[in-house]
């Protein structure tokens, strides 16, 4: 015995990795061994080689499985623990365990015996990590043996019936093992399939790009599949119910328990099909046939457009402008989009050539004309590569004549093709139009980018979208401030602010067909310290809407200190914020706030100080592939809901260590729960630390002291996972922890 124990020991020195994976890991300990913990052991975990997770949920009850697969590297067999923390808010039922095909018996401890599990692990491997389980209730189970270069598969099933809050329901499941993890799982999938008595219209997971099937108004399946992946964050998705063909969601963040926080609203529409009631499109396309977009340019933007017009609702009307030099109509109005009209068009659009210049301000003037129509939505859909070269050539006033003659209120969706268009008006274009642009570089297929786009706008649902509530509650500071079009398969997403808890009358009124829809619904506005991705997400658009204001209409301080601020609060990372933020500690020369780029030698900052000069310089031009970049990534920023999103640009943050180890600032800054900390070695350092004179509290890691913190508040077991060298501000008090 005292020999295996001697080899497993080893083993553990060569395979300790703290790996831990979603759903359930395995705790090695010595053979024969019947506690989890000993003091001549210690534990280590395994790797997991698959995941895969199938979710059955009826209106509020849910049924998880589980199938993972374990992998033992040694070459002796081993005994294991397998531990299962029940997710947060998890009521379990009928929970059942297979291990290669037979079933176990688990035991199930309540949080606060879980809690003595986890911190004897923690004080056993000197490693805060489980703490992130910390409150959870947990699944026990022995496993014996676990064979030498096998693997081993474990299965679990179990039910739970979900909070239903504001229209919407909320499931969970825990994927966030990259701080554990030095193997990427092989294979991740997670398949939901959801049916409902009610009609299903939010279906929205906030932290993965996830592939939505709605079969019709009452089923739908979500799916997440990958492949060698270290998942960082946990599986959320959110599904919102509503009796009425527009549905309506909210969630809501607090920060600190404080009654002012943050809001994530969701309008979606329930399932349309053809036979249902949508919006009329009145559509004129045009093309750029000037002399730069001969070949493959020209090419592929005929074929799209002839993609666009094949998909032509019955009820659309649509009109082609063709310019170069001059700009020529079609039809000379808008027609409705029968077989006769549409054959009229693609011998049209086959017969375009590429000669002469660029005359903008014809073709917007020919476009304007043609839109009779007083019933529908208006829609232009902009195709260039170069800029103004006859007519009106000056930005602001062919901006300015655009926008005049637009009284039709049409939405200018633009496309830019190549480097040398001018991003500036383009960009300014699609902004007064309550629109968006589109960049698509020569080497990208313009095609499909542009078939693409017109495939999602193709069935309006609802135009000209206000909101307004009534009741106690104010919400300000929104994004997007002007709320876009919403089209069938889509769902439009806001986010902003709130300032106090009530329960309020939320109207949403839009237009169908010309005709004024109203939509009624009672939300609550509730603290709620659960879903921090709000606050990033809110942040990062504004921050976007800043950028992209700097960027279009000149350098502002005020924008810039705010940009600097949020950057810094919430870890937005881009090369453009970072830029910012060392100009403002080289103005503010100050030890208040810990630097972004703590812990980098001189010369790393330095090379990326100018790098990122350089792109947020360039950012700035009206033209180029830095404009384009720009333009691209504060757009993303500005319209941002997944937090994988966030951090625009950071794979270009890379740097080299005074070891010559390949580097990227974005690991320097981890968001964790709504608070952001910055990391020097596996030092970790609160964002607000040091800001103001508070009680300062020293803990040593580990220590009888440490754990009576640890227990005193829940949320701090979120924090204090990070290392064991912490600082952070919490209830008005700077904690520092050491080991």
């Amino acid at each position: 015995m005292k020999s295996l124990t001697k080899i497993i020991s080893t083993l553990f020195i060569v395979f300790y990795a703290n790996i831990v994976f979603a759903g359930g890991f395995i705790i090695v300990s010595p053979p024969g061994q019947n506690t989890l913990i000993s003091n001549r052991f210690n534990p280590y975990t395994l790797e997991v080689r698959s995941l895969k997770v199938d979710v059955n949920i009826f209106n509020l009850f849910a049924k998880t499985t589980i199938e993972e697969v374990f992998y033992n590297p040694s070459s002796v067999n081993l005994q294991g623990w397998f531990l299962f923390p029940v997710p947060k808010g998890a009521v379990i039922k009928d929970f059942t365990m297979e291990i290669n095909g037979k079933k176990m018996q688990a035991e199930l401890l309540d949080a606060e015996s879980a809690k003595k599990i986890y911190e004897d692990i923690v004080r056993q491997m000197q490693d805060p990590a489980l703490l992130e389980y910390h409150g959870q209730e947990l699944f026990k189970v022995r496993i014996f043996p676990i064979e030498a270069h096998k693997e081993k598969k474990i299965t679990i099933s179990y039910t739970q019936i979900l909070d239903f809050d504001n229209n919407a329901t909320q499931y969970t499941f825990p994927l966030n093992t990259e701080k554990y993890s030095v193997k990427p799982l092989k294979n991740i999938s997670i398949n939901v399939d959801i049916k409902s008595d009610k009609n299903i219209t939010t279906l929205y997971s906030p932290t993965y790009e996830t592939v939505i099937n709605k079969s019709d108004k009452k089923n739908a399946k979500i799916t997440f599949n990958k492949k060698e992946v270290k998942p960082d964050k946990d599986f959320l998705l959110f599904i919102g119910y509503s009796a009425q063909n527009v549905g309506l969601s909210v969630m809501t963040f607090t920060e600190n328990d404080t009654t002012n926080g943050f809001f994530f609203m969701n309008i979606s529409p329930a399932f349309v099909d053809k036979s249902d009631e949508l919006v009329k499109k009145n559509i004129t396309f045009i093309i750029d046939v000037s002399g730069s977009m001969a070949g493959e340019k020209l090419d592929k933007a005929k074929a799209a457009l002839i993609y666009c017009i094949s998909n032509l609702n019955s009820t659309d009307k649509f009109e082609i402008v063709k310019f170069s030099t001059f700009a020529n109509s079609l039809f000379g109005k808008q027609v409705i989009a029968n077989k006769k009209n549409t054959e009229t068009a693609l011998n049209f659009i086959n017969n375009l050539k590429p000669v002469g210049g660029t005359n903008v301000q014809d073709a917007f003037s020919k476009a304007f004309a043609s839109n009779t129509s007083q019933i529908g939505l208006e829609t232009i859909i902009f195709i260039t590569d170069g800029k103004p070269t006859i007519g009106e050539t000056d930005n602001s006033k062919l901006l300015k004549l655009i926008n005049e003659k637009n009284n039709s209120k049409n939405r200018i969706f633009t496309f830019g093709i190549g480097n040398d268009i001018n991003t500036h008006l383009l960009d300014k274009i699609t902004n007064s139009t309550n629109a968006f642009r589109t960049y698509i570089s020569e080497n990208e297929d313009i095609e499909l980018k542009i078939s693409n786009f017109f495939s999602k706008i193709s069935y309006p649902v609802l135009s000209d979208i206000e909101i307004s509530i009534n009741g106690k509650t104010k919400i300000s500071d929104y994004y997007p401030h002007k709320i876009p079009d919403l089209f069938k398969g889509s769902s439009v997403n806001i986010l902003g602010r709130f300032d106090k808890n009530s329960e309020s009358k939320l109207v949403i009124t839009g237009k169908v067909n010309g005709n004024i829809r109203k939509f009624e619904y009672k939300i609550s506005f509730e603290t709620n310290t659960d879903n921090d991705f709000i606050s990033l997400l809110w942040a990062t658009r504004k921050v976007g809407f800043l950028l992209d204001q700097i960027r279009l209409n000149g350098e502002n301080k005020e924008l810039s200190d705010e940009v600097v601020r949020l950057a810094k609060r919430y870890g937005i990372i881009t090369p453009y914020t970072s830029f910012l933020i060392l100009e403002d500690e080289k103005i503010v020369s100050s030890n208040q706030t810990p630097p972004i780029f703590r812990g980098v030698n001189a010369e790393a900052s330095d090379e990326l100080y100018s790098r990122s000069k350089k792109e947020y310089s360039n950012s700035k031009s009206q033209s180029g592939s830095g404009s384009i970049q720009a333009g691209n990534e504060y757009q993303t920023m500005a319209n941002v809901d997944k937090v994988y999103n966030t951090n625009q640009g950071a794979n270009r943050m890379v740097y080299k260590d005074k070891f010559g180890n390949k580097s990227n600032f974005e690991d320097l800054v981890i968001n964790q729960k709504g608070k952001v900390f910055y990391r020097e070695n596996n030092n970790y350092t609160g964002v607000s630390f040091g800001e103001n004179t508070f009680e300062t509290v020293k803990v040593s890691f580990a220590s009888k002291e440490y754990f009576k913190l640890l227990n005193s508040d829940a949320q701090l077991s979120k924090y204090l996972s990070l290392s064991k060298n912490i600082k952070f501000v919490h209830n008005n008090i700077s904690y520092i922890i050491t080991d």
